[in-house]
């Protein structure tokens, strides 16, 4: 690469993916760094245009929701990839399986026997009063004891190169199908770097979801009938229901394509009359799943759906209610929910988390509004939080206000130094932060993706990744500690 395009590359006090404080590239980076430091500013500008060409060949977008409006996006994506040793991920990899272990037993409990709360490991009315705890799944537990099949763990390195757990998505985590893209996208505009390195392959991630739900069908069939059930084509996330659908040769369908009958059986509807459907994976939330359990005017849902699900006549991933332990207070506990049912000390860092609920807690939040994150309990996608270094004093009144106005709906995390990697932004290459969402499918087995969904703050210095305030996104590479 040219000098102008990579030798403005500044380390500062983050911890780079690629690139040592010294300059020089990491072990199992050492190939792709000498091939980006080989190629011209031109060169990887008619890269990226051929990826993005290809993006939109492949109809890969996602959609914004502005002023009451849809609007489909092409997804953003920077071509130089993210790599990570395959000793470093093992260790990542055990500490995932553990945490959704302990988040897992932990749903079973808070809606059966409640050990852990009258234990007071974790305060009752945290869980009880949280809208995430669903009353109709009470007295129930799924097969293999299992709620969150499919959880989507979002992970960030501090600068001390360690691995931290920022959050749980147990409810309808998203971002697979982009995970598969960039891959594919990648090997057609960096076919060479593929013949230096033995990566990880994440393809077969349809295959192991379709396992993992027939896994959890209430009839032993060859191929169980597995349905994607989505929200319809204005969901944010529809490209991917359609997708994963497809990838497993699964239908996809609305809640009109289904129905519940007097004896508790879901079929689907089509031409050549009614199928029993086994597994439904649910892209819909719990409140428009059933308006006969939940939101009685949701029109999304299937009246009845519920009742299916609890008299083991239909398998349903995520299963209703699993929300309760994806609310950012709950997350706090995990630490110790590990301890409590798994005797074992937790492999996967989490990051410090004030719990403004508890008055001390709240009083160290306002009086550090400056240097802290604040979040609400049960937002997603960036939305409602604050980066208290990056806000001004108005914002910070705002949120002190929110907080002390409801504050069990509020909590606050030290501003961490998120990890940063080589970027292809305005012909040059620059650090850019960067997290990690990996994927854990759980039925009778657990398997963790190899890799995950890099996602990538495009401005200068913004530590916000989410694609819908402005993110783009990196393949994620597993490789050999040493190519």
């Amino acid at each position: 690469m040219t000098t102008s395009s990579w030798q403005p590359y500044q380390q500062d006090e983050h911890y780079d993916e690629l690139i040592t404080k010294s300059g020089r590239s990491r072990p199992a980076a050492k190939r792709a760094v000498q091939f980006l430091r080989n190629s011209s500013p031109e060169a990887l500008q008619q890269r990226r245009a051929a990826a993005d060409l290809t993006m939109k060949e492949m109809g890969v977008s996602f959609t914004v929701y502005s002023d009451g409006e849809n609007i489909d996006r092409a997804w953003p994506f920077d071509l130089i990839p993210r790599i990570i040793p395959t000793s470093t991920w093992q260790q990542v990899s055990k500490g995932l399986v553990q945490r959704n272990k302990a988040l897992n037993r932990f749903i079973d409990d808070v809606y059966n026997r409640q050990k852990i709360l009258k234990d007071g490991v974790v305060p009752a009315e945290t869980v009880l009063e949280s809208p995430n705890f669903k009353k109709p799944c009470v007295g129930f537990s799924p097969k293999h004891g299992v709620w969150a099949n499919i959880c989507g763990s979002d992970l960030i390195r501090d600068r001390d190169g360690q691995f931290y757990v920022l959050e749980d998505n147990l409810r309808v985590p998203s971002g697979v199908s982009y995970m598969l893209e960039n891959r594919e996208v990648t090997k057609r505009v960096l076919p060479e770097l593929f013949e230096h390195y033995s990566i990880r392959p994440v393809d077969d991630y349809p295959a192991k979801l379709f396992r993992m739900l027939a896994s959890l069908s209430p009839r032993t069939r060859t191929k169980p009938c597995v349905v994607v059930l989505t929200p319809g084509i204005f969901n944010s996330a529809y490209f991917e229901h359609a997708y994963l659908a497809q990838g497993m040769g699964a239908e996809l369908v609305e809640g009109a394509d289904l129905s519940v009958d007097d004896h508790d059986f879901v079929y689907m509807h089509t031409v050549e009359g009614p199928v029993r459907v086994d597994v439904i994976y649910r892209r819909i939330d719990d409140d428009f799943m059933d308006p006969e359990a939940f939101r009685e005017d949701s029109a999304l849902g299937v009246a009845g759906l519920t009742r299916a699900w609890r008299a083991g006549k239909v398998a349903i991933a995520n299963a209703p209610g699993s929300g309760v332990a994806d609310d950012k207070v709950v997350y706090a506990f995990v630490p110790e929910m590990i301890r409590y049912y798994l005797k074992e000390e937790p492999l996967l860092a989490s990051v410090p988390t004030y719990l403004c609920m508890h008055e001390q807690d709240r009083e160290y939040v306002l009086n550090n509004l400056e240097k802290l994150v604040v979040k609400p309990a049960n937002e997603s996608g960036g939305y409602g939080l604050m980066v208290g270094p990056h806000a001004d004093a108005k914002t910070h009144r705002k949120f002190a206000k929110l907080i002390e106005d409801n504050p069990r709906n509020y909590i606050a995390q030290p501003t961490l130094s998120l990890s940063t990697a080589p970027t292809f932004v305005d012909h040059t290459i620059e650090p850019r932060h960067l997290d990690l969402r990996p994927f854990i499918l759980q039925g009778a087995d657990t398997w963790v993706t190899p890799g995950g969904l890099t996602r990538v703050a495009m401005r200068k210095g913004s530590l916000v990744v989410n694609s819908s305030q402005g993110g783009g996104s990196k393949d994620t590479w597993i490789v050999e500690d040493t190519p």
